[in-house]
């Protein structure tokens, strides 16, 4: 009787995991909001006529082209490492104003505009990328900033991003040149998760000259006191910046089994020529 109970309970138990990993989930930076004004970041994103991807395609739509969220579906499509729900909207095309739906994955995750131009933020596909122990493949996230002078794509740039609890959340910030020779404006796109011991990345890219340029990416991640990994750019406007350089420093810290703080910090310097940047 008792074997015939552990059986069961095996059996309930796989059944559980069997549920749980087949349950299709939502990505925080694809939470949009209800009634707010959002952008297209994939080009030729498809409309449905319902929040299914079988549904009969109405309409398409290109980059930079602004939509209402008129409503939040409970669908949600997940492709590769991106999760996201359906959303019904509204848009302009001409003098017509038409409905539908489309999936949250081929939305801005931010936008900016600033002295003429739109900046987007958002993911655009996941690859396969061979594992650092060379063991297999991994699913990567691919994110890319746009800049348009209207309709019009300007330049463009992709960098590797978060995965699975990585993506609870997202920023879009522009920031100044910081005093960088030749750079109009800088623009920070930030990808994080919520819980310890998940990682957060930050991505700097100049513009300059309708060029944009990223920089390396920097990642922070942490657990409490226990540990944590830092990095951060020192530009020449911050303290202890040099002129036409920036200074990648990195800080760690770990405690050992007699709650002593163990630090170890480095850094390297890139040298800025007005257009591009090298290792000094």
């Amino acid at each position: 009787m008792k074997s015939l109970l552990t059986v069961l309970f095996l059996m309930v138990l796989q059944f559980f995991s069997a549920q749980e990993e087949s349950m299709t989930y939502a990505d925080g930076v694809f939470g949009f909001e209800e009634n707010k004004a959002q952008k297209i970041f994939t080009d030729w994103t498809r409309v449905r006529k319902e929040p299914d991807v079988k549904s009969e395609v109405l309409d398409s739509l290109q980059t930079n082209q602004q939509v209402m969220i008129l409503k939040k579906e409970e669908a949600i499509l997940r492709l590769g490492e991106r999760g996201a729900n359906w959303y019904k909207v509204s848009y302009q095309k001409g003098d017509a104003v038409s409905e539908g739906y489309i999936w949250g994955g081929n939305l801005c995750v931010g936008y900016r505009n600033k002295n003429g131009y739109d900046f987007l933020f958002g993911l655009s596909k996941t690859v396969d990328r061979k594992s650092k122990d060379n063991s297999g493949t991994i699913k990567q996230n691919i994110a890319g900033i746009k800049v348009l002078e209207g309709t019009s794509l300007i330049d463009e740039v992709y960098f590797d991003t978060g995965r699975g609890e990585e993506m609870s959340y997202a920023t879009f910030t522009i920031e100044s040149g910081h005093k960088l020779q030749n750079v109009e404006l800088t623009l920070k796109a930030m990808v994080s998760g919520e819980a310890c011991g998940i990682a957060s990345y930050d991505q700097y890219v100049l513009f300059r000259d309708k060029k944009l340029v990223a920089l390396p990416q920097l990642t922070n991640v942490g657990d409490a006191d226990v540990y944590y990994h830092s990095e951060e750019f020192v530009f020449p406007n911050d303290k202890g910046g040099i002129p036409n350089a920036f200074i990648f420093k990195t800080e760690e810290m770990e405690r050992d089994d007699k709650d002593r703080e163990k630090k170890k910090r480095s850094s390297k310097t890139y040298l800025w020529d007005g257009s591009s940047y090298k290792i000094k």
